[in-house]
């Protein structure tokens, strides 16, 4: 389960994200990001309350970044040690803006 929560201002977007990040909500947060990639230049991913990360989460990650590529920027906030973890491991802490 997991619950996203957005708030758009002009070009920019911030995602708040809830609980895990897996194969059953990963295509939630795609689709929510879907639309909103073609008019943004800034988006900001707080984990403040993400738990868990799966290779189905880092897949929209990698894309939300791909579609942002050379028209904007992507930050990921607040990662906690486990979801880090997972970045690290996958040697996606090089590939990622994490603050």
């Amino acid at each position: 389960m997991m619950e996203i929560n957005k708030q758009a201002e002009g070009e920019k977007l911030a995602v708040a994200l809830t609980g895990r990040l897996d194969t059953m909500t990963a295509p939630d947060l795609e689709a929510e990001l879907k639309d909103a990639l073609g008019c943004i230049r800034e988006l900001t991913f707080d984990f403040a309350e993400l738990e868990y990360i799966s290779s189905a989460g880092l897949r929209v990650l990698l894309g939300a970044q791909k579609a942002l590529s050379g028209n904007g920027t992507m930050v990921i906030r607040n990662v906690n040690e486990a979801v880090m973890e997972v970045f690290e491991v996958t040697g996606l802490k090089q590939v990622f803006t994490i603050e």
